[in-house]
């Protein structure tokens, strides 16, 4: 039972290795998870060790498992096995990269030919739309029209009078052009071409799907008319710079006609071939995707293995293996058991040699969980990780932590619900775990299953004591509290009835109260009176602060445990003992004053109770002139003014003496060196 509240006994030993069968011990280390080796190479440079290049290769491998996901994410599932697959052997990882990199490749070339075809298929479906609105443009004005010879028009004013045969001389220009980029490009057109141009455009019917982003793009067809070779150099620069795609058109619309039933055919064809391309692709996804989840497994085990290898020692002869382990002392069977599988399975004939090593090294701390331990023992490591063999407090944090969130949360409904959803984590836990979920989310609740169970049985008694389902009371055992004495006793009669809208049970008035407290929990009859919240604040309040402060308490009698193991007993005199003196003389007299209180004054003489705050005040203030608050009891006074002076002196105590004594050892130990 010591491993439980204490933290495992730890031993450090020396590790001599084959070199050809370290790489299957330290697997077989690593599958056990109970050993933590120490980097003999901290002074030597990551990039100068020994098995860098292994580890390079792994990171390659799983660059290429980054990429083969990404293209899974929309195309195929990836297949997790139930179990983790075996660690591979070295000669495995060749044939592992062997097939990652062919894989690579042959999805690369794949990509690479599916954006050249859609490239191409984006390129004939631009230039079939184009053709299509520009015989639109062509057939709706076969002549230019009236207002294009108009004033604003200077530089084409001349063609008024000029020839039809000088008007067809007019040059276009055709092309494609994003849908956001038109009207800025329409401009710019006006301002450098002086107005000698008519642009006319219109919108595509149906998006496009960008061959690189894979986002569907808006476009707009455009044609612009102009008279000039200059012209036509300054609109194909502000096309450039648009990044307007220009197409040739031909000008006589039989041509255009022809042009266009060859790009329909070469757009049927093309659909074919991109077809057949995009369900190679995705068949190589799918022969990937059942194993790349292994894949990923094996790759960080083959990692993390030569990740340990560098932290080793190779001696001179380049024969042996040097590594220095801890591991725990109970585990030692274990430890040895795995060293000689893994020696087995390389095929060495030289045993593993463990020899101990005595060192004055802090050795780290390792606390054994189970998947029951394991969330409280997590919540404990959050705060920080304790010094070796120091007390555990998670098996104490199983019972505090839900305990303490209850008398919070106090909701037995609401507890029932936390308590459905845990036990549905609980009994389907060994399906849940078969999926390997990677919802951070989900994990973190999974993981905390057996605490949300207990947090929902611990709402749910404490919702039973404070009487409280969904803010509402049970009504069990029946009301201690009666209303027909208050009649009989003529206290209440048909007048007060009528002239109050609040009344007030008298506890005084024989029979009012039966004398029996509700059983278990706060009576019912509190759910309909007025100072409900009053009341219910005034309790949870102060069952609050006597129940903390005992966990405070018992937090610090836990390090009186350790100052005792490790036999310091200087922290039990300058350090445990002031603490004591100080918590209890302040905050244990509080507790103390709640339960007098509590026990002290009855229905008859709660009227006179004093008020604790009040009292807890005057405490440190030193005032007991107060006449408007009676003492609690006799000699108080002197009580409290002793507890106080007690505590004062506690503090030097606990934070001078003991500084000041260790400076002196220092000094003195600096003095005999």
């Amino acid at each position: 039972m010591a491993s439980v509240f204490r933290s495992e006994e730890m031993s450090l030993m020396q590790l001599f290795l084959q070199v050809e069968a370290a790489y299957c011990c330290v697997a077989e280390l690593g599958e056990l998870g109970l050993v933590q080796f120490r980097d003999l190479n901290v002074t030597v440079n990551s990039f100068q060790r020994k098995f860098v290049n292994e580890v390079r290769r792994c990171e390659s491998l799983e660059r290429i498992l980054r990429f083969l996901e990404n293209e899974m994410e929309d195309s195929a599932e990836i297949v997790k096995l139930e179990k983790y697959p075996e660690t591979p052997l070295p000669r495995e990882m060749i044939d592992m990269e062997t097939v990652l990199e062919k894989l690579e490749a042959e999805l690369l070339e794949a990509n690479q030919n599916q954006q050249t075809l859609k490239q191409n298929f984006l390129e004939l479906t631009e230039l079939k739309h184009l053709l299509k609105k520009t015989q639109d443009f062509f057939e709706a004005e076969t002549n230019l029209p009236d207002d294009f010879f108009s004033e604003d028009t200077s530089g084409l004013l001349e063609l008024r009078t000029t020839s039809a045969a000088a008007a067809a001389k007019l040059g276009f220009t055709a092309g494609v052009i994003k849908r956001e980029r038109m009207i800025p490009f329409e401009r710019l057109l006006w301002r450098v071409c002086r107005g000698n141009i008519y642009l006319r455009y219109t919108e595509m019917d149906t998006p496009l799907e960008d061959p690189v982003t894979r986002e569907e793009v808006k476009k707009n067809v455009f044609i612009i008319f102009y008279q000039g070779e200059q012209l036509k150099q300054k609109i194909k620069k502000i096309c450039d710079g648009f990044r307007a795609t220009v197409y040739p058109c031909p000008e006589s619309a039989t041509e255009r006609r022809e042009m266009l039933d060859g790009v329909n055919t070469r757009i049927e064809d093309l659909n074919t071939v991109i077809t057949q391309t995009e369900s190679h692709r995705q068949q190589l996804l799918r022969e990937a995707a059942a194993s790349l989840w292994s894949w990923g497994i094996k790759v960080k085990k083959i990692k993390a293995i030569y990740h340990i290898l560098n932290c080793c020692n190779i001696d001179v002869t380049q024969q042996c293996v040097i590594a220095e382990i801890w591991f725990p002392v109970a585990d030692a069977g274990r430890i040895k058991r795995a060293l000689h599988q893994g020696m087995e399975r390389s095929g060495s004939t030289i045993a593993p040699i463990l020899t101990a090593i005595h060192t004055k090294m802090a050795p780290p701390t390792f606390n054994r969980t189970n998947k029951f331990t394991a969330g409280f023992q997590n919540i404990v490591d959050a705060y920080g990780v304790g010094n070796y063999r120091e007390m555990n407090p998670a098996p104490y944090t199983i019972i505090t932590f839900p305990f303490l969130f209850a008398v919070m949360f106090g909701d037995c409904g609401h507890g029932a619900v936390m308590l459905g959803f845990a036990l549905w984590m609980v009994i389907n836990e060994k399906s849940l775990l078969a999926q390997k979920s990677t919802n951070e989310i989900w994990n973190t609740f999974f993981s905390g299953r057996y605490l949300i169970l207990l947090m929902g049985i611990f709402s749910m008694y404490t919702g039973f004591i404070y009487n409280d389902c969904f803010s509402k009371s049970f009504n069990i055992f029946g009301s201690s509290w009666h209303i027909i004495p208050m009649f009989k006793n003529n206290t209440w009669n048909k007048d007060v009835l009528l002239g109050n809208t609040v009344l007030q049970l008298d506890p005084a008035v024989p029979g009012v109260y039966s004398g029996n407290p509700y059983p278990f929990g706060i009576d019912p009859i509190w759910n309909i009176a007025s100072n409900k919240l009053t009341f219910l604040n005034s309790y949870k309040m102060k069952m609050s602060v006597v129940v903390g402060i005992v966990h405070m308490i018992f937090g610090v009698i836990l390090s009186l445990f350790n100052h005792i193991y490790f036999k310091k007993y200087m922290n039990i005199i300058l350090q445990f003992i002031p603490e004591m003196i100080f918590i209890i003389s302040l905050f244990g007299y509080l507790v103390f004053m709640i339960i007098f209180k509590w026990c002290h004054f009855d229905v008859h003489s709660s009227q006179s109770a004093p008020s604790i705050l009040i009292h807890f005040i005057n405490m440190f203030l030193f005032n007991y002139s107060d006449s408007s608050n009676a003492p609690l009891y006799l000699h108080q006074k002197e009580v409290q003014s002793f507890l106080v002076i007690f505590a004062l002196i506690a503090v030097p105590w606990m934070l001078l003496i003991k500084p000041f004594i260790l400076r002196a050892n220092h000094q003195k130990a600096q003095s005999m060196v």
